[in-house]
């Protein structure tokens, strides 16, 4: 797989941002004082405090905007989705990307909503914005920068295809808060080979934009100085076909695995909430990093 970031005794699994408690990395990655990535969108027609929108010709661009690393607290899930669900009804568009801003694509999903009492809403808003990205009537394009950790990471997985520069840094660290991440439990295996699914999944490790596309999830990789001429380059080859036909073509792809991703996510969800949820190491994951210490765990 190449080199794995691994996690040290002094630098552990830790997504805290100051007193914010709210996901970023399996280490500790900035204080959100860094300058904007090159090649960075600049914010576009429509805005608001957590999303923006720009139109380049046929393209829709829906961007991240929550500073300083785009984590997904409820109130952005729902205005993600719907401000995705506008651009995919836009007749005019042809494909729609996603985009972080600045550092990161996304770090996740907050980690408050992972508590018992708020974890149920937190999966249904999230997995709606999962599904309107995986039954999208257009292709999607993750474009990621940066880190894409947690949640994050899972919806580029749910994207048709991903565009990533080379040092971006993709992981699901949830395992190391008490608790695992179920699009991805679901989706990853299906895409890469299942130990090294496996291997993501457990180890709560991270690997960079060129060793995921040595795995095979993401679709094209290039140095962050570049990647805007590389996304064009894929595009460009994507909006030369006819788009009714690309349109009915990636429905027709996405028929065979439909039924059988709803039935393994159901299973996950209950697992989630009636397995994982009520047990001690659970709450200690997620008491031990908002009181950023190390987790004791119990094993029940």
């Amino acid at each position: 797989m190449g080199r794995l970031i691994t996690p040290t005794p002094d630098r552990r699994l830790d997504w805290a941002l100051e007193n914010d408690g709210i996901w970023y990395s399996a280490e500790r990655v900035g204080s959100g004082d860094e300058p904007e990535a090159q090649g960075a969108m600049t914010i576009g027609e429509k805005i608001s405090t957590a999303v923006a929108t720009e139109r380049c010709g046929d393209v829709a661009r829906v961007l991240i905007n929550r500073h300083p690393l785009n984590v997904l607290d409820l109130a952005t899930i729902d205005l993600l989705g719907g401000t995705l669900r506008e651009a995919l009804d836009d007749p005019d568009v042809r494909l729609v990307e996603i985009h972080g801003r600045a550092t990161a694509f996304s770090a996740g999903v907050e980690i408050r909503d992972h508590f018992l009492e708020s974890a149920p809403a937190m999966l249904a808003a999230f997995h709606a914005l999962i599904r309107s990205v995986l039954y999208a009537r257009l292709p999607v394009i993750a474009v990621v920068r940066g880190f894409c950790l947690g949640g994050g990471m899972e919806l580029a997985l749910a994207a048709d295809f991903v565009v990533a520069a080379e040092d971006a840094s993709f992981g699901q660290p949830e395992i190391g808060v008490g608790c695992f991440a179920p699009v991805a439990s679901v989706l990853l295996p299906r895409l890469i080979p299942a130990k090294k699914a496996l291997e993501l999944l457990l180890s709560g490790k991270m690997i960079s934009g060129t060793e995921a596309e040595e795995l095979g999830f993401v679709n094209r990789t290039a140095p962050s100085e570049v990647l805007e001429a590389e996304l064009g380059r894929f595009e460009k080859e994507l909006l030369a076909r006819s788009p009714a036909v690309l349109a009915l073509a990636r429905k027709a792809a996405r028929i065979g695995t439909r039924a059988s991703f709803e039935s393994a996510l159901h299973e996950c969800e209950r697992i989630y909430l009636e397995e994982l949820l009520p047990t001690e190491d659970a709450r200690e994951g997620v008491r031990s990093f908002l009181e950023k210490r190390e987790p004791v765990w119990k094993g029940r």
